[in-house]
């Protein structure tokens, strides 16, 4: 035993949730943003703006036709695999293998295929990463092991993985069809949390591939916890905090968050009241990348998501226009709401003498 473990510790295989479940999960939504999220951003500044250097084909790959944003979507499988390889410290000739693991499991996986990936691809960066530099042919049995490992993984549990992760997430959007009211807060909540943790709310949604009005839901949730503390913490971290956790990440309060919990109750709350108005109310739906639904307001590309929605629904003939309805519910339930409801829920927390000056207060 303590032969492994000295192995594994010279291999920098660590088996830890935050290794596979932090690391290597937040890695692989940094992946889909730089392939899926930026192709889609790309053809939707292409088309709207009638860009046509964006919306001419420019390769043309067994007779399907792709422009630069659609050639950006078709390498989200070896984006991912990549950057989960990345992110499990992997030596180069296993991170460059990982790009046809990649493809194969992301392919194989169907529309549930970023979370094939995510499995397939650790378990193949791994047995790289034991073989690599450990006999004299490393460039053959290193790419060998990895993408032998990888592909063979692929074609027996991708598409069961991608199947398994399509039905959670089909049944999660069903219910909040069915009920919109209890399940835009249970969506808005969690997803919102799973923002603010170490874990990324991102990568999830394009797991279970978590769109319509549950993706909406997500949006709603994540908005919450940014703008939330964004505002409520603005007198201990003036406009730089403001950028930083607005349109940047609410994880970085987790610190002040493991020092006192209780400042994670005003943003979940609001989530908790923006989730219901979001698929009660106004119906908003997230019809972009899955990715999106777990953004929030990072980069604004939660907003850019519904807005993406929005024109394919138009072009698919089942949206007649864009709305001022669906303006105001877009603005109210991203910035708005969450400005005056985490600030007001917070002031409810410190007259408690829960939340104290200098609590939210980032390094």
């Amino acid at each position: 035993m303590e032969k492994i473990k000295a192995f594994l510790k010279r291999k920098d295989i660590e088996i830890s949730l935050k290794r596979y479940g932090i690391d290597a999960l937040g890695a692989m939504a940094q992946g889909l943003f730089c392939s899926l999220l930026i192709g889609t951003i790309i053809n939707t500044l292409g088309t709207q703006f009638h860009i046509g250097a964006l919306t001419r084909t420019v390769a043309v790959v067994a007779g399907t036709e792709y422009t630069v944003g659609a050639l950006a979507s078709a390498m989200s499988g070896p984006a991912m695999a990549v950057a989960i390889g990345y992110a499990l410290h992997c030596p180069p000739l296993v991170l460059f293998s990982l790009i046809t693991v990649g493809f194969a499991s992301n392919a194989l996986g169907g529309a549930g295929g970023p979370l094939a990936v995510l499995f397939v691809a650790i378990l193949s960066a791994e047995a790289g990463k034991a073989v690599s530099k450990e006999t004299k042919v490393d460039i053959l049995v290193t790419p060998l092991v990895t993408i032998g490992i990888g592909v063979l993984l692929s074609a027996l549990i991708a598409p069961g993985l991608g199947q398994a992760a399509m039905k959670v997430g089909s049944l999660i959007m069903w219910a909040t069809e069915l009920q919109p009211f209890l399940m835009g807060i249970l969506v808005s909540v969690l997803v919102g949390m799973a923002l603010t943790l170490p874990i990324s709310s991102a990568a999830i949604c394009a797991s279970l591939n978590l769109t319509g009005l549950a993706g909406g839901a997500a949006v709603a949730g994540c908005c919450a916890q940014m703008v939330g503390f964004a505002v409520m913490s603005f007198r201990e971290n003036r406009w730089g905090g403001l950028v930083s956790q607005g349109i940047g990440t609410s994880m970085l309060q987790m610190g002040n968050i493991v020092k006192n919990p209780r400042i994670w109750i005003a943003p979940t709350a609001a989530a908790a009241v923006t989730g219901p108005i979001a698929t009660c109310l106004f119906r908003l739906r997230m019809d972009g990348a899955a990715v999106s639904s777990g953004m929030g307001t990072c980069g604004l590309v939660g907003q850019i998501g519904v807005y993406t929605g929005w024109v394919n629904d138009i072009a698919a003939g089942t949206k007649q226009a864009i709305t001022g309805m669906d303006w105001l519910g877009l603005i109210l339930i991203s910035f708005v709401l969450p400005a005056i409801l985490a600030p007001l829920f917070n002031s409810l927390c410190r007259k408690a003498g829960w939340v104290k000056d200098g609590d939210l207060k980032l390094d």
